[in-house]
Protein backbone atom coordinates (compact mmCIF):
# COMPACT_ATOMS: atom_id res chain seq x y z
CA UNK A 1 0.00 0.00 0.00
CA UNK A 2 1.02 3.42 -0.26
CA UNK A 3 1.05 7.65 -2.31
CA UNK A 4 0.24 8.39 -4.89
CA UNK A 5 2.99 10.40 -6.56
CA UNK A 6 6.39 8.56 -5.44
CA UNK A 7 9.26 10.23 -5.57
CA UNK A 8 10.09 11.32 -8.79
CA UNK A 9 13.05 9.84 -10.38
CA UNK A 10 13.62 7.57 -7.32
CA UNK A 11 13.71 3.63 -7.02
CA UNK A 12 14.10 1.36 -9.08
CA UNK A 13 13.95 -1.99 -7.27
CA UNK A 14 16.01 -4.69 -9.13
CA UNK A 15 14.72 -7.41 -6.58
CA UNK A 16 11.63 -7.48 -8.21
CA UNK A 17 12.14 -7.88 -12.42
CA UNK A 18 8.59 -6.86 -13.37
CA UNK A 19 6.12 -5.80 -10.64
CA UNK A 20 6.07 -4.27 -7.00
CA UNK A 21 4.30 -6.31 -4.89
CA UNK A 22 1.42 -5.25 -2.42
CA UNK A 23 2.33 -6.13 1.15
CA UNK A 24 2.09 -8.93 3.68
CA UNK A 25 -0.21 -8.74 6.64
CA UNK A 26 -0.51 -11.50 10.10
CA UNK A 27 -1.73 -11.94 13.25
CA UNK A 28 -1.87 -13.78 16.17
CA UNK A 29 -4.29 -14.00 19.25
CA UNK A 30 -3.52 -16.12 22.55
CA UNK A 31 -0.33 -17.61 21.63
CA UNK A 32 3.02 -17.21 23.73
CA UNK A 33 5.56 -14.99 22.45
CA UNK A 34 3.87 -13.50 19.79
CA UNK A 35 5.90 -10.96 18.57
CA UNK A 36 8.78 -13.97 17.87
CA UNK A 37 6.14 -15.86 15.88
CA UNK A 38 4.87 -12.64 14.50
CA UNK A 39 8.65 -12.01 13.41
CA UNK A 40 9.16 -15.51 11.58
CA UNK A 41 5.83 -14.94 9.82
CA UNK A 42 7.14 -11.66 8.07
CA UNK A 43 10.06 -13.45 7.20
CA UNK A 44 8.00 -15.97 5.22
CA UNK A 45 5.69 -12.77 3.65
CA UNK A 46 9.08 -10.83 2.95
CA UNK A 47 8.77 -11.32 -0.44
CA UNK A 48 5.52 -9.49 -0.57
CA UNK A 49 7.20 -6.44 0.43
CA UNK A 50 10.91 -5.09 1.38
CA UNK A 51 10.62 -1.17 2.02
CA UNK A 52 9.49 -1.46 5.66
CA UNK A 53 8.50 -3.68 8.29
CA UNK A 54 6.66 -3.29 11.97
CA UNK A 55 5.33 -5.53 14.76
CA UNK A 56 2.63 -4.33 17.19
CA UNK A 57 1.55 -6.45 20.27
CA UNK A 58 -1.17 -6.42 23.13
CA UNK A 59 -0.35 -6.88 26.75
CA UNK A 60 -2.86 -6.17 29.64
CA UNK A 61 -4.42 -4.09 27.32
CA UNK A 62 -1.92 -1.87 26.32
CA UNK A 63 -0.12 -1.80 22.83
CA UNK A 64 3.71 -1.98 22.10
CA UNK A 65 4.70 -1.73 18.41
CA UNK A 66 8.05 -1.34 16.75
CA UNK A 67 8.59 -0.44 13.45
CA UNK A 68 11.38 0.75 11.01
CA UNK A 69 12.49 1.10 6.98
CA UNK A 70 13.97 -1.90 5.46
CA UNK A 71 13.63 -6.08 5.53
CA UNK A 72 12.55 -7.81 8.67
CA UNK A 73 16.07 -8.44 9.65
CA UNK A 74 17.41 -5.21 9.27
CA UNK A 75 14.30 -3.78 11.21
CA UNK A 76 14.21 -5.92 14.15
CA UNK A 77 17.03 -7.08 16.53
CA UNK A 78 16.60 -9.54 20.05
CA UNK A 79 15.93 -6.41 22.04
CA UNK A 80 13.15 -4.83 20.39
CA UNK A 81 11.33 -8.80 19.95
CA UNK A 82 12.13 -8.45 23.81
CA UNK A 83 10.08 -5.19 24.59
CA UNK A 84 7.27 -6.43 22.62
CA UNK A 85 5.42 -8.15 24.93
CA UNK A 86 1.80 -9.73 24.80
CA UNK A 87 0.39 -13.11 23.45
CA UNK A 88 -1.12 -11.59 20.92
CA UNK A 89 0.32 -9.84 17.92
CA UNK A 90 -0.24 -7.66 14.11
CA UNK A 91 2.53 -7.53 11.45
CA UNK A 92 3.47 -6.25 8.32
CA UNK A 93 5.90 -5.64 5.43
CA UNK A 94 5.53 -3.50 2.93
CA UNK A 95 5.82 -2.25 -0.80
CA UNK A 96 4.22 1.12 -1.45
CA UNK A 97 2.14 2.21 -4.12
CA UNK A 98 0.16 4.51 -2.69
CA UNK A 99 2.71 6.47 0.03
CA UNK A 100 5.98 7.13 -0.33
CA UNK A 101 8.82 5.03 1.55
CA UNK A 102 9.30 7.10 4.94
CA UNK A 103 8.61 5.66 9.03
CA UNK A 104 5.82 7.85 8.81
CA UNK A 105 4.01 5.01 6.45
CA UNK A 106 5.62 1.89 7.49
CA UNK A 107 2.50 -0.47 9.44
CA UNK A 108 1.26 -1.27 11.57
CA UNK A 109 -0.08 2.14 12.47
CA UNK A 110 -1.10 2.68 15.64
CA UNK A 111 -3.72 4.78 17.45
CA UNK A 112 -5.41 6.06 20.41
CA UNK A 113 -8.95 6.66 19.64
CA UNK A 114 -12.11 6.46 21.92
CA UNK A 115 -12.80 3.30 21.76
CA UNK A 116 -9.40 2.25 22.89
CA UNK A 117 -6.46 1.37 21.43
CA UNK A 118 -6.01 -0.20 17.64
CA UNK A 119 -2.75 -1.00 15.56
CA UNK A 120 -3.79 -1.46 12.22
CA UNK A 121 -2.13 -3.48 9.12
CA UNK A 122 -3.58 -3.35 5.21
CA UNK A 123 -2.76 -4.91 2.31
CA UNK A 124 -4.24 -3.89 -1.01
CA UNK A 125 -5.41 -0.46 -1.99
CA UNK A 126 -8.46 1.79 -2.01
CA UNK A 127 -9.31 3.21 -4.92
CA UNK A 128 -11.52 6.08 -3.03
CA UNK A 129 -8.76 6.74 -0.55
CA UNK A 130 -8.42 10.15 -2.20
CA UNK A 131 -12.01 10.95 -1.77
CA UNK A 132 -12.71 10.34 1.64
CA UNK A 133 -9.44 11.99 2.93
CA UNK A 134 -10.35 15.05 1.50
CA UNK A 135 -13.55 14.51 3.06
CA UNK A 136 -12.35 14.08 6.39
CA UNK A 137 -9.77 16.97 5.95
CA UNK A 138 -13.07 19.37 5.21
CA UNK A 139 -14.13 17.85 8.70
CA UNK A 140 -11.59 18.79 10.55
CA UNK A 141 -9.10 15.11 10.61
CA UNK A 142 -5.39 16.06 10.57
CA UNK A 143 -3.24 13.06 8.50
CA UNK A 144 -0.46 11.95 9.88
CA UNK A 145 1.23 9.55 6.75
CA UNK A 146 0.35 9.57 2.82
CA UNK A 147 -0.70 6.47 2.56
CA UNK A 148 -4.57 5.40 2.44
CA UNK A 149 -4.56 2.77 5.42
CA UNK A 150 -4.76 5.87 7.88
CA UNK A 151 -8.30 7.15 6.03
CA UNK A 152 -9.30 3.67 7.70
CA UNK A 153 -8.33 4.90 11.47
CA UNK A 154 -9.94 8.12 10.73
CA UNK A 155 -13.40 6.48 9.58
CA UNK A 156 -13.15 4.33 13.01
CA UNK A 157 -12.42 7.64 14.86
CA UNK A 158 -15.43 9.11 13.77
CA UNK A 159 -17.72 6.03 14.90
CA UNK A 160 -19.91 5.97 18.04
CA UNK A 161 -20.02 2.68 19.47
CA UNK A 162 -17.27 -0.41 20.02
CA UNK A 163 -14.18 -0.89 18.56
CA UNK A 164 -15.92 -3.70 16.39
CA UNK A 165 -18.63 -2.22 15.24
CA UNK A 166 -17.03 0.86 14.38
CA UNK A 167 -14.41 -0.98 12.39
CA UNK A 168 -17.83 -2.89 11.05
CA UNK A 169 -19.05 0.32 9.59
CA UNK A 170 -15.77 1.87 8.59
CA UNK A 171 -15.31 -0.66 5.86
CA UNK A 172 -18.49 -0.42 4.50
CA UNK A 173 -17.24 2.90 3.22
CA UNK A 174 -14.08 2.06 1.71
CA UNK A 175 -13.84 0.33 -1.54
CA UNK A 176 -10.64 -1.49 -3.72
CA UNK A 177 -8.69 -4.14 -2.70
CA UNK A 178 -7.89 -5.00 0.24
CA UNK A 179 -6.59 -7.71 3.39
CA UNK A 180 -6.88 -5.85 6.76
CA UNK A 181 -5.61 -6.95 10.37
CA UNK A 182 -6.47 -5.05 13.16
CA UNK A 183 -5.71 -5.30 17.00
CA UNK A 184 -6.80 -4.16 19.94
CA UNK A 185 -6.82 -4.72 23.06
CA UNK A 186 -9.35 -7.52 23.49
CA UNK A 187 -9.52 -9.06 20.39
CA UNK A 188 -8.16 -9.35 16.85
CA UNK A 189 -9.77 -8.61 13.87
CA UNK A 190 -9.12 -9.31 10.42
CA UNK A 191 -11.77 -8.61 7.30
CA UNK A 192 -11.29 -9.00 3.71
CA UNK A 193 -12.44 -7.05 0.70
CA UNK A 194 -15.75 -8.21 -0.82
CA UNK A 195 -14.37 -9.08 -4.80
CA UNK A 196 -11.65 -11.16 -2.47
CA UNK A 197 -9.07 -9.03 -4.67
CA UNK A 198 -6.49 -9.83 -1.98
CA UNK A 199 -5.97 -13.36 0.01
CA UNK A 200 -5.81 -13.92 3.53
CA UNK A 201 -6.24 -16.95 5.71
CA UNK A 202 -7.15 -18.00 8.95
CA UNK A 203 -4.65 -20.61 11.25
CA UNK A 204 -4.97 -22.49 14.24
CA UNK A 205 -2.06 -22.19 16.49
CA UNK A 206 -2.35 -24.95 19.49
CA UNK A 207 -4.87 -22.97 21.61
CA UNK A 208 -4.44 -19.93 19.52
CA UNK A 209 -5.30 -18.33 16.48
CA UNK A 210 -3.68 -16.93 13.19
CA UNK A 211 -4.12 -14.86 10.24
CA UNK A 212 -1.90 -14.13 7.02
CA UNK A 213 -1.51 -13.45 3.48
CA UNK A 214 -0.17 -16.40 2.45
CA UNK A 215 0.20 -20.21 4.08
CA UNK A 216 2.82 -20.19 3.68
CA UNK A 217 3.70 -17.93 7.07
CA UNK A 218 1.61 -21.33 8.69
CA UNK A 219 3.89 -23.46 7.65
CA UNK A 220 7.39 -21.07 9.31
CA UNK A 221 5.42 -20.90 12.75
CA UNK A 222 4.25 -24.68 12.85
CA UNK A 223 0.81 -23.12 12.58
CA UNK A 224 -2.49 -25.77 10.78
CA UNK A 225 -4.69 -23.90 7.77
CA UNK A 226 -8.32 -23.91 9.09
CA UNK A 227 -9.96 -22.27 5.89
CA UNK A 228 -9.57 -18.86 3.48
CA UNK A 229 -11.20 -15.97 4.54
CA UNK A 230 -14.29 -15.27 2.39
CA UNK A 231 -14.48 -12.17 0.45
CA UNK A 232 -16.64 -9.70 2.48
CA UNK A 233 -16.30 -11.61 5.48
CA UNK A 234 -15.16 -10.01 9.13
CA UNK A 235 -13.32 -12.32 11.79
CA UNK A 236 -13.38 -11.29 15.20
CA UNK A 237 -10.91 -13.17 17.43
CA UNK A 238 -10.91 -13.46 21.27
CA UNK A 239 -10.14 -15.71 23.89
CA UNK A 240 -13.68 -16.58 23.05
CA UNK A 241 -13.06 -18.16 19.97
CA UNK A 242 -13.40 -17.18 16.73
CA UNK A 243 -16.97 -15.29 15.48
CA UNK A 244 -17.27 -14.72 11.57
CA UNK A 245 -19.84 -12.24 10.11
CA UNK A 246 -20.46 -10.27 6.96
CA UNK A 247 -19.76 -6.65 6.84
CA UNK A 248 -20.94 -6.62 2.57
CA UNK A 249 -23.17 -8.74 0.58
CA UNK A 250 -21.43 -11.04 -1.62
CA UNK A 251 -20.38 -9.68 -4.98
CA UNK A 252 -18.88 -11.52 -7.68
CA UNK A 253 -15.29 -13.03 -6.66
CA UNK A 254 -12.26 -11.44 -8.19
CA UNK A 255 -8.82 -12.48 -6.71
CA UNK A 256 -5.94 -11.11 -8.29
CA UNK A 257 -4.64 -13.72 -11.00
CA UNK A 258 -1.42 -12.68 -10.40
CA UNK A 259 -1.00 -13.57 -6.92
CA UNK A 260 -0.67 -17.49 -8.73
CA UNK A 261 0.99 -16.64 -11.52
CA UNK A 262 3.99 -14.09 -9.93
CA UNK A 263 3.41 -12.66 -6.36
CA UNK A 264 2.23 -15.70 -4.07
CA UNK A 265 5.23 -18.34 -2.80
CA UNK A 266 5.53 -21.56 -4.85
CA UNK A 267 4.54 -23.09 -1.44
CA UNK A 268 1.23 -21.47 -0.77
CA UNK A 269 -2.16 -22.70 -0.80
CA UNK A 270 -4.80 -19.51 -1.91
CA UNK A 271 -8.69 -20.19 -2.28
CA UNK A 272 -7.96 -23.80 -2.74
CA UNK A 273 -5.27 -23.90 -5.06
CA UNK A 274 -1.65 -24.76 -4.69
CA UNK A 275 0.59 -21.85 -6.44
CA UNK A 276 2.77 -23.86 -7.82
CA UNK A 277 0.35 -26.85 -8.95
CA UNK A 278 -1.72 -23.54 -10.91
CA UNK A 279 1.91 -22.39 -12.35
CA UNK A 280 2.99 -25.74 -13.76
CA UNK A 281 -0.72 -26.06 -15.14
CA UNK A 282 -0.16 -22.26 -16.96
CA UNK A 283 3.18 -23.80 -18.09
CA UNK A 284 1.49 -27.00 -19.63
CA UNK A 285 -1.61 -24.96 -21.22
CA UNK A 286 1.20 -22.73 -22.67
CA UNK A 287 2.68 -24.90 -24.36
CA UNK A 288 -0.64 -26.20 -25.73
CA UNK A 289 -1.24 -22.88 -27.08
CA UNK A 290 2.35 -22.29 -27.94
CA UNK A 291 4.86 -24.90 -28.83
CA UNK A 292 8.36 -24.63 -30.11
CA UNK A 293 11.53 -26.18 -31.98
CA UNK A 294 14.15 -26.41 -29.18
CA UNK A 295 16.47 -28.02 -27.12
CA UNK A 296 16.03 -26.70 -23.65
CA UNK A 297 14.02 -24.82 -21.25
CA UNK A 298 14.77 -22.84 -19.14
CA UNK A 299 12.64 -20.25 -16.58
CA UNK A 300 13.63 -16.95 -15.54
CA UNK A 301 14.04 -17.77 -11.70
CA UNK A 302 12.16 -17.40 -9.06
CA UNK A 303 8.39 -17.14 -9.96
CA UNK A 304 8.73 -18.59 -13.74
CA UNK A 305 10.55 -21.55 -12.28
CA UNK A 306 7.55 -23.65 -12.30
CA UNK A 307 5.89 -23.13 -15.23
CA UNK A 308 8.81 -23.38 -17.12
CA UNK A 309 8.87 -27.12 -15.53
CA UNK A 310 4.84 -27.54 -16.71
CA UNK A 311 6.08 -26.33 -20.17
CA UNK A 312 9.01 -28.87 -20.58
CA UNK A 313 6.39 -31.26 -19.39
CA UNK A 314 3.82 -31.07 -21.78
CA UNK A 315 6.52 -30.72 -24.68
CA UNK A 316 8.98 -33.19 -23.85
CA UNK A 317 11.84 -30.73 -24.22
CA UNK A 318 14.52 -31.44 -21.31
CA UNK A 319 14.07 -28.96 -18.69
CA UNK A 320 17.72 -27.03 -17.32
CA UNK A 321 18.60 -24.47 -15.09
CA UNK A 322 19.80 -21.27 -17.75
CA UNK A 323 19.61 -18.61 -15.44
CA UNK A 324 21.26 -18.06 -12.19
CA UNK A 325 20.07 -15.25 -9.99
CA UNK A 326 22.50 -13.60 -7.53
CA UNK A 327 20.54 -13.80 -4.13
CA UNK A 328 23.35 -11.90 -2.52
CA UNK A 329 23.34 -8.23 -3.98
CA UNK A 330 20.20 -7.23 -1.92
CA UNK A 331 17.45 -4.62 -2.52
CA UNK A 332 19.42 -2.35 -5.55
CA UNK A 333 18.23 1.60 -5.38
CA UNK A 334 19.36 3.15 -8.48
CA UNK A 335 18.58 6.10 -11.06
CA UNK A 336 16.01 4.83 -13.57
CA UNK A 337 18.25 5.13 -16.78
CA UNK A 338 18.02 3.05 -19.01
CA UNK A 339 21.61 1.96 -19.23
CA UNK A 340 21.76 1.43 -15.67
CA UNK A 341 18.24 -0.43 -15.60
CA UNK A 342 20.16 -2.77 -18.18
CA UNK A 343 23.42 -2.76 -15.83
CA UNK A 344 21.34 -3.97 -13.01
CA UNK A 345 19.48 -6.68 -14.87
CA UNK A 346 22.97 -8.15 -14.90
CA UNK A 347 24.29 -7.75 -11.77
CA UNK A 348 20.52 -9.99 -10.81
CA UNK A 349 20.98 -12.43 -13.56
CA UNK A 350 23.51 -14.25 -15.45
CA UNK A 351 23.78 -16.76 -17.90
CA UNK A 352 25.02 -20.60 -17.45
CA UNK A 353 26.55 -21.11 -21.18
CA UNK A 354 27.18 -24.52 -20.78
CA UNK A 355 23.42 -24.66 -20.82
CA UNK A 356 22.48 -22.13 -23.46
CA UNK A 357 25.47 -22.52 -25.86
CA UNK A 358 24.73 -23.52 -29.40
CA UNK A 359 21.12 -24.48 -28.21
CA UNK A 360 17.91 -23.85 -29.28
CA UNK A 361 16.20 -22.19 -26.30
CA UNK A 362 12.43 -21.74 -24.90
CA UNK A 363 12.66 -19.13 -21.90
CA UNK A 364 9.44 -18.77 -20.14
CA UNK A 365 8.63 -15.80 -17.88
CA UNK A 366 5.25 -15.38 -16.08
CA UNK A 367 4.66 -11.12 -18.06
CA UNK A 368 6.12 -8.47 -19.77
CA UNK A 369 5.95 -4.79 -18.79
CA UNK A 370 8.07 -2.40 -20.14
CA UNK A 371 10.04 -4.96 -21.50
CA UNK A 372 13.45 -3.81 -21.03
CA UNK A 373 14.07 -6.65 -18.88
CA UNK A 374 13.11 -9.37 -21.40
CA UNK A 375 15.20 -7.59 -24.01
CA UNK A 376 18.00 -7.68 -21.42
CA UNK A 377 17.63 -11.55 -20.76
CA UNK A 378 17.35 -12.56 -24.63
CA UNK A 379 20.28 -10.62 -24.77
CA UNK A 380 22.41 -12.35 -21.90
CA UNK A 381 20.78 -15.82 -23.51
CA UNK A 382 22.91 -14.64 -27.07
CA UNK A 383 26.03 -13.12 -25.33
CA UNK A 384 26.04 -17.00 -23.88
CA UNK A 385 25.74 -18.26 -26.90
CA UNK A 386 21.77 -19.50 -27.46
CA UNK A 387 21.50 -20.41 -30.84
CA UNK A 388 18.03 -19.48 -30.75
CA UNK A 389 15.49 -17.94 -28.18
CA UNK A 390 11.89 -18.51 -28.38
CA UNK A 391 10.28 -16.54 -25.29
CA UNK A 392 7.04 -17.62 -24.28
CA UNK A 393 4.82 -15.91 -21.10
CA UNK A 394 2.88 -17.38 -18.99
CA UNK A 395 0.09 -15.04 -18.55
CA UNK A 396 -1.92 -12.83 -21.54
CA UNK A 397 -0.10 -9.78 -22.37
CA UNK A 398 -0.49 -6.69 -19.93
CA UNK A 399 -2.04 -4.08 -21.41
CA UNK A 400 -3.76 -2.24 -18.68
CA UNK A 401 -2.60 -0.69 -15.66
CA UNK A 402 -3.78 -2.05 -11.63
CA UNK A 403 -4.88 -0.19 -8.86
CA UNK A 404 -5.09 -2.71 -6.59
CA UNK A 405 -2.07 -2.66 -4.52
CA UNK A 406 0.13 -3.61 -7.42
CA UNK A 407 2.56 -0.89 -9.00
CA UNK A 408 2.63 -0.93 -12.62
CA UNK A 409 3.36 1.60 -14.79
CA UNK A 410 1.47 4.15 -16.57
CA UNK A 411 -0.46 2.82 -19.67
CA UNK A 412 1.54 4.49 -21.96
CA UNK A 413 4.35 2.59 -20.72
CA UNK A 414 3.20 -0.82 -20.73
CA UNK A 415 4.55 -2.17 -23.64
CA UNK A 416 1.78 -4.25 -24.92
CA UNK A 417 -0.20 -1.52 -24.97
CA UNK A 418 1.73 0.28 -27.42
CA UNK A 419 2.66 -2.56 -29.82
CA UNK A 420 1.40 -5.99 -31.15
CA UNK A 421 3.34 -8.88 -30.23
CA UNK A 422 5.35 -9.23 -33.71
CA UNK A 423 6.16 -5.75 -32.62
CA UNK A 424 7.50 -6.87 -29.08
CA UNK A 425 9.36 -9.94 -30.23
CA UNK A 426 11.03 -7.35 -32.54
CA UNK A 427 11.57 -5.30 -29.63
CA UNK A 428 13.08 -7.69 -26.93
CA UNK A 429 15.15 -9.47 -29.93
CA UNK A 430 13.58 -12.83 -29.66
CA UNK A 431 13.07 -15.05 -32.32
CA UNK A 432 9.36 -15.58 -31.13
CA UNK A 433 7.04 -14.55 -28.47
CA UNK A 434 4.20 -16.08 -27.56
CA UNK A 435 1.93 -14.99 -25.23
CA UNK A 436 -0.87 -17.67 -23.12
CA UNK A 437 -4.40 -16.83 -23.83
CA UNK A 438 -6.93 -15.46 -21.14
CA UNK A 439 -9.11 -18.24 -22.00
CA UNK A 440 -5.98 -20.93 -21.42
CA UNK A 441 -5.27 -18.91 -18.50
CA UNK A 442 -8.19 -19.67 -16.65
CA UNK A 443 -8.87 -23.28 -17.52
CA UNK A 444 -5.45 -23.46 -15.96
CA UNK A 445 -6.40 -21.93 -12.86
CA UNK A 446 -9.57 -24.40 -12.72
CA UNK A 447 -12.10 -21.64 -13.08
CA UNK A 448 -15.42 -22.21 -14.31
CA UNK A 449 -17.50 -21.46 -17.49
CA UNK A 450 -18.87 -17.95 -15.83
CA UNK A 451 -15.25 -17.00 -15.30
CA UNK A 452 -14.19 -17.78 -18.58
CA UNK A 453 -16.62 -15.71 -20.29
CA UNK A 454 -16.24 -12.65 -18.83
CA UNK A 455 -17.53 -13.61 -15.05
CA UNK A 456 -15.03 -12.35 -11.86
CA UNK A 457 -13.78 -15.49 -10.37
CA UNK A 458 -10.51 -13.70 -11.02
CA UNK A 459 -9.71 -10.03 -11.46
CA UNK A 460 -8.02 -10.04 -15.22
CA UNK A 461 -8.62 -6.15 -15.54
CA UNK A 462 -4.82 -6.00 -16.41
CA UNK A 463 -5.01 -8.08 -19.46
CA UNK A 464 -8.64 -6.27 -20.44
CA UNK A 465 -9.12 -3.13 -18.75
CA UNK A 466 -12.73 -4.32 -17.12
CA UNK A 467 -12.46 -3.52 -13.53
CA UNK A 468 -14.02 -4.86 -11.19
CA UNK A 469 -15.00 -2.15 -8.95
CA UNK A 470 -15.39 1.50 -9.44
CA UNK A 471 -12.78 3.63 -10.32
CA UNK A 472 -11.92 7.34 -9.17
CA UNK A 473 -10.27 9.93 -11.22
CA UNK A 474 -7.62 10.67 -8.54
CA UNK A 475 -5.90 7.27 -9.50
CA UNK A 476 -4.34 8.96 -12.08
CA UNK A 477 -4.58 11.49 -15.32
CA UNK A 478 -5.70 8.82 -17.03
CA UNK A 479 -8.01 6.45 -15.26
CA UNK A 480 -10.88 7.45 -17.65
CA UNK A 481 -9.27 7.35 -20.28
CA UNK A 482 -7.67 3.47 -19.36
CA UNK A 483 -10.88 2.29 -18.41
CA UNK A 484 -13.34 4.33 -21.26
CA UNK A 485 -16.99 2.05 -20.77
CA UNK A 486 -15.47 -0.71 -19.24
CA UNK A 487 -15.21 0.63 -16.12
CA UNK A 488 -17.20 3.04 -13.59
CA UNK A 489 -16.90 6.61 -12.59
CA UNK A 490 -17.69 7.65 -9.51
Amino acid sequence: MGAVGEQPGVVVDLEKRHWHEECGVFGVWGCENASQLTYYALYALQHRGQESAGIATVEDGRLHHHRGLGLVAEVFGPEDLERLRGRAAVGHVRYSTTGANKLANAQPMVFDLHQGHLALAHNGNLVNAGLLRRRLEEQGSIFQSTNDTEVVAHLIARRPGGMVEAVTDSLQTVQGAYAFVFLTGDCLIAARDPQGLRPMALGRLGEGWVVASETCAFDTIGAVFVRDIEPGELLVIDDGGVRSARFAPRAKKALCTFEYIYFARPDSDIDGRNVHVVRKALGKRLALEAPAEADVVIGVPDSSISAAIGYAEATGIPYEIGLIKNKYIGRTFIQPSQALRERGVQLKLNAVRKVVEGKRVVMVDDSIVRGTTSRRIVQLLREAGAREVHVRISSPPVRFPCYYGIDTSAREELMAARLTVAEMREAIGADSLAFLSEEGMLEALGAGPEAAFGGHEFCNACFHGRYPTRLYEDLGKNVMETVGERGGRP
